[in-house]
Formats: structure tokens, sequence, C-alpha cells
């Protein structure tokens, strides 16, 4: 198979945009995590929530300012190419934290991201996301052991790294 170094710049330029998106997330950074999404992008996260990827954003905010802690990997990221378009299959495993009134569980989701994108003025932002849940998990935690480094907001250590 032969590849461009264009194409090469443009898959890990989309690679890039899902990193950001979860780091988005995880520092409960709103402008980051809607930067991914394309301004009328639609979003069907099966069962969860189906609207626009900007409205999800919107939705999880108020879910993740429930939980103690959270984090989203991403691996196993493949990307097909067709000039300014492109579609991507991520698997993402996902690990919640929260408080209840009956004790602290753990929820662990294994899932992918399906996504349609589309290089616009240079950038590659989502059009369209499948959300697909393989397997999730739910199990209790004696207690949430929370690292003080560790922040949901831009006092995190890595904000000092990254501007």
């Amino acid at each position: 198979m032969d590849i461009t170094m264009n194409e090469l710049g443009d898959k890990a330029a989309i690679r890039d945009v899902l990193s950001r998106y979860c780091r988005g997330l995880d520092r409960m950074d709103k402008d980051m995590a809607r930067a991914v999404f394309a301004p009328q992008a639609s979003a069907n996260y099966y069962g969860i929530y189906t609207g626009t990827g900007h409205g999800f954003i919107d939705w999880v905010w108020e879910a993740h300012r429930g939980m103690e802690t959270h984090s989203h990997q991403i691996t196993n990221v493949l990307i097909e190419l067709d000039g300014d378009s492109a579609v991507s299959e991520a698997y993402i495993t996902v690990v919640l934290q929260q408080q209840r009134e009956t004790g602290a569980v753990e929820i662990q989701v294994r899932s992918r991201y399906l996504d349609r994108w589309s290089k616009r003025a240079g950038c590659w932002l989502i059009v369209e996301r499948e959300h697909v849940i393989d397997a999730q998990s739910e199990v209790p935690l004696q207690a949430i052991a929370k690292s003080a480094e560790s922040r949901r907001d831009r006092d995190d250590a890595s904000y000092r790294f990254f501007s």
C-alpha cells in the first residue's frame, strides 16, 4: 500500500482530534470537546443521546458533573481517507467513578466511535458520530481515591505544558 506524506499527516491530524476530544472531556474543557464537531454534526449515542455533536457535549457535561473521576482512552484507530472526507473507527475505554447514596461505584464502558469527517479550512471535524457500546460493567468501590495533581479543570498540570 502506497501512502503519501499528506495522507500520513491527515491521519495524524484525525488521531489528534480524537485525543483532544478525550482530553476535553476528562479535563472538563467544554470548548476543547465541542471544537471536534462541525456545527451541524449529528451524534447518535445509542440509547443515551441522539442529536447534534454540540448538543451531546452540553448533555454529557451535566452527566460528567456528577462523576468524581472519568478517564477516556482511545486505541485501535482505523482511518480511511477520501480527499477532504474520511471515516474512522476508534475503540474506546471509559472509566467513570461516582459516589452514590448507596456507595461508590466504578463504571467501565468498552465501545467504539464510528465517525465521518470533513476537512474544512485545513482542519478535520467530525460531521457524523455513532457511538456503539460493546460492553459495560459496574463494580462497587470501597472508596474513591483521587489524586491532588489530577484536576478536572484548567488548573490541571497538563495546562502548564499545553497552551
